[in-house]
């Protein structure tokens, strides 16, 4: 990943409505979530919130697919996991291991943030 695909990514995070929703979709996986779905559990106008996907879907953080009248929208996990590793990928000077007491009081999982590519 370079430096400009990450700081898109995070501008379009930026947000706290394109967090929320980003976070949301997380969770869903790869079932994802119908935009009026996405609105209602938010409680947020459609409106509002076809102004946050778009911005989200421009910066691949979210993928869109048509379902008929409808289209689900999905956290795009692989660029997600991409973010994480560039931003670990030079933790500790290449030696993670030394982060062993950070990560213990960390709430992130381990598995995230060691596995490799």
């Amino acid at each position: 990943m370079d430096k400009i695909t990450a700081t898109t990514a995070f501008e379009s995070l930026s947000s706290g409505v394109r967090l929320d929703v980003f976070r949301l979709l997380v969770k869903q996986g790869l079932a994802g979530m119908v935009a009026g779905e996405i609105a209602t559990t938010l409680n947020i106008p459609p409106t509002n919130l076809s102004f946050h996907l778009k911005a989200m879907t421009h910066a691949r953080m979210i993928n869109v697919e048509q379902e008929g009248r409808f289209q689900r929208y999905r956290a795009n996990l692989a660029l997600m996991l991409d973010l994480i590793a560039y931003l670990t990928e030079e933790c500790c000077a290449g030696r993670p291991e030394d982060c062993a007491t950070m990560l213990a009081a960390s709430s992130c999982n381990p598995a995230v943030v060691f596995t490799s590519k």
